[in-house]
């Protein structure tokens, strides 16, 4: 059993940062997935991919994968850089890209 610790990204259909801040243990799949013949549905018989696990830290999320003896890794989340730009930065001299309509 192994799963994996990491810090969620906004999704495309976000503004703002909501449900960015907790730590998810997610579970590997032990099994495959299979297709079922009759109805084509995917189906699989592992039920612990299914659960997902929040925590407020990091430390907390490693510590509970330790305690109960669970195979993890920790994916870092990378820091999102801030642009700064300039309004009066458009309408500059020596403007570094050309303007354009």
């Amino acid at each position: 059993m192994s799963a994996k610790i990491y810090r969620p990204a906004k999704t495309a259909m976000q503004s703002g940062k909501a449900k960015t801040h907790l730590w998810v243990l997610e579970f590997d799949s032990n099994s495959p997935r299979s297709i079922d013949p009759m109805m084509g549905y995917t189906s699989s018989t592992d039920t612990q991919q299914q659960i997902k696990l929040t925590f407020e830290t990091e430390e907390l999320a490693v510590a509970y994968a330790q305690r109960n003896g669970i195979e993890y890794r920790v994916m870092v989340p990378k820091e999102p850089t801030r642009k700064t730009v300039s309004y009066p930065d458009n309408f500059r001299f020596n403007r570094q890209q050309p303007w354009t309509h």
